[in-house]
């Protein structure tokens, strides 16, 4: 299977990423089978910076060496996805020790309905009411320096400001 990584650079090795901002899955390397998603990612890196051009990173993924590894995944939004992202985003020092993580991207709306929920403002079963409405695609985290044996890269991209989805 093809795995996308929006970046502002070629990343042929990739490595376990520490954010300076809380993720959904937490700390690691993230892509996704959304080549769409990947040059919205590129494109969102590029926003307000002088660089012109970002790249999508293409990888095969070795579905059958990863189903030997700790893997955790999310098929939709439910209500133990929903715990899992609010311990990444809101745990400081929450840490988990899968291997890799698969499930839906928090795009921007979702972000929205996520800080509602994190408000007092929607009940859980409000937020995966609202997230059911909404088209997700999906997201790989890898999360230890073994998961990322999963990977080979392929080639890239170039995406450049010009592209729209």
């Amino acid at each position: 299977m093809k795995l996308y990584h929006g970046s502002l650079v070629v990343v042929e090795c990739p490595e376990i990423i520490e954010s300076v901002r809380t993720l959904d899955y937490g700390k690691g390397f993230y892509t996704t089978t959304s080549i769409d998603q990947a040059k919205l990612w590129v494109l969102r890196k590029l926003n307000g910076r002088d660089k012109k051009a970002g790249f999508v990173n293409v990888y095969d993924f070795d579905e059958q060496f990863a189903s030997k590894l700790n893997v955790l995944t999310f098929g939709s939004p439910n209500e133990d996805w929903v715990d899992f992202v609010m311990k990444n985003r809101t745990q400081k020092d929450f840490n988990h020790d899968y291997d890799i993580v698969y499930g839906p991207v928090a795009n921007d709306r979702v972000y929205a309905a996520f800080a509602l929920y994190e408000g007092g403002f929607l009940s859980k079963q409000q937020l995966l009411a609202e997230l059911r409405a909404y088209k997700l695609v999906d997201q790989y985290l890898f999360h230890t320096e073994k998961s990322l044996n999963t990977l080979s890269f392929i080639n890239t991209i170039e995406v450049s400001h010009e592209f729209r989805c």
